[in-house]
């Protein structure tokens, strides 16, 4: 190698790659690529066919078991934060004298408890090693503070029951992310994510139905407004669910009873294959703070959270949907049965859109073209009035939003994924940020603002443009450390390909 293409090979080290230097000891350890590893001896005693084999027959176990549990606690994870939307056209705000801004802090309260145990509870949950049991107990708990919201009699018992609720929650989705990227390769994962992400869109879907359905036959029953008994049973249903969990939910592949030995060693093997590193074996030699540590020295992980911080940012509008459908002037009920549609559609996009993400092993263009398409709905709903244009829009925002949203989560766990700890800390840490849009955007739909929230509009367009700006630039970094992984030079978080392994590319 000449001395001109070493400066610059040093010189794109230091604008892409992270310097980690003050961590020497640590992270030279993970840097370090592994030697050429032999098949456990029941992956190699598999001819090829049998493998695909038996490799299919194991991912559609572990679909089975681990996939309908996880949709159906995220879409009771995503009801009982989101509920409070439609308590709120069925009489809270009156009932608890709420005034001003007071709403839209108890909206945005939850997101300060949200944020600050994400990081935690993630490394906790790698530490542990148990999430069959971590995420059931966070639920139940969840479920037992939803309740507890029917019981709230002003403003200050309102802002401090959601406040728990967020900081309790905060321990699922994260964790779900992690136990995902714990079981499936990286050409899985996308479609993985969308099918745990149809959880939110379903409760978004069904919980204007759900909640008109209460608020019009339950309403005085039992001398209980019908908005206290939407939290009543909502939460119920929680703890129920989650007590069931326990025996549903696996923990990781090594250490999942209701797999054989030869479909544990298959199901570690194969995940080692796609990453060059042993989940497992990391989770045990390393500190909780390993994790942050080297999450927090990766450039990638700052690209990522501004990617998803605005995706998320120009999705909030979902956080206050009813209240923007409302502005269609229909009653309570229909407006809340209004609200399915764009849900049932963002569904189909969603998993569309991230199965042929993962069918290609292309990121980028399924991330920010969605958003391209929510610029415009964005716009839409900014700049007409009138009943039909306004309902066209609504349906575009929510499926362009999260069809590039659940494809985003996916290309975390492909950029970083190693070690194990490291990309737990990543996946928390740009969930926690991504989340903190939801404190100020509560804020952007006020109703003197109805019925075209222009300020929230503009601000949901431009965050999607800086969204796609941020996959651009971490496309180019991606490509860039491909190039060097080709002519055999080392990356960090990335194992080069040697004789006999197939080596490792971040997916662009």
């Amino acid at each position: 190698m000449s001395p001109r293409n070493l400066h610059n090979d040093r010189d794109m080290d230091k604008a892409h790659v992270d310097n980690v230097e003050v961590f020497s000891s640590a992270v030279a350890n993970a840097n370090k690529p592994n030697p050429t590893k032999e098949a456990p001896p029941y992956v190699a005693s598999l001819s090829l066919e049998e493998r695909e084999a038996a490799e299919k027959a194991l991912v559609r176990k572990i679909d089975l078991r681990l996939l309908p549990m996880l949709i159906i606690m995220y879409i009771l994870n995503y009801l009982d934060r989101n509920n409070i939307a439609s308590a709120r056209l069925a009489g809270l705000p009156e009932d608890l004298g709420l005034h001003g801004q007071q709403y839209a802090t108890c909206v945005s309260i939850l997101f300060v408890g949200y944020l600050l145990m994400q990081i935690p509870s993630n490394l906790l949950l790698n530490k542990m090693g148990k999430p069959a049991m971590y995420l059931p107990t966070a639920m139940i708990m969840w479920g037992i503070i939803s309740t507890s919201t029917a019981a709230a009699q002003n403003y200050a018992g309102l802002i401090v029951i959601r406040f728990f609720l967020g900081f309790v929650e905060a321990a699922y989705f994260p964790g779900c992310l992690y136990l995902l990227s714990a079981w499936y390769t990286r050409k899985e994962l996308g479609f993985r994510t969308a099918a745990l992400f149809a959880g939110s869109l379903l409760s978004g879907a069904f919980s204007g139905l759900i909640a008109a359905g209460i608020t019009d036959n339950m309403e005085g029953k039992g001398g209980l407004r019908a908005w206290r008994w939407l939290f009543i049973i909502e939460g119920a249903i929680t703890v129920v669910i989650a007590v069931m969990s326990i025996f549903i939910l696996p923990n990781f592949p090594r250490t999942t009873g209701w797999l054989s030995d030869n479909e544990k060693e298959l199901a570690a093997w194969r995940l080692e294959e796609d990453i060059g590193e042993d989940d497992w074996v990391d989770r045990e030699q390393q500190s909780v703070f390993y994790g942050a540590t080297l999450a927090f020295t990766d450039s990638k992980t700052y690209l990522l959270m501004v990617l998803i911080l605005c995706i998320v940012s120009s999705a909030s509008v979902t956080n206050f949907f009813p209240t923007v459908v409302k502005t269609l002037n229909y009653g309570t009920i229909k407006t809340l049965c209004l609200t399915a549609p764009p849900y049932c559609l963002a569904v189909f996009c969603a998993f569309a859109n991230a199965w042929h993400s993962d069918r290609t092993a292309e990121r980028y263009f399924h991330i920010t073209l969605p958003l391209y398409l929510a610029v415009a709905a964005f716009i839409l709903a900014a700049t007409t009035t009138a009943v039909a244009p306004r309902y066209i829009s609504l349906m575009l925002m929510v499926p362009a939003s999260y069809s590039g949203y659940v494809v985003a989560l996916g290309w975390i766990s492909n950029t970083l994924p190693r070690p194990a700890s490291k990309r737990a800390a990543a996946l928390a840490a740009i969930n926690c940020v991504s989340n903190a849009s939801s404190i100020y955007a509560s804020y952007l739909y006020p109703d003197k603002d109805a019925p075209r929230f222009i300020p929230a509009m503009s601000v949901n367009s431009v965050t999607a443009f800086i969204a796609i700006l941020s996959a651009t630039v971490l496309r180019i970094i991606l490509v860039r450390l491909n190039k060097k992984l080709d002519r055999g030079d080392p990356v960090d978080g990335a194992v080069p390909r040697q004789a006999g392994s197939r080596g490792f590319r971040f997916l662009v």
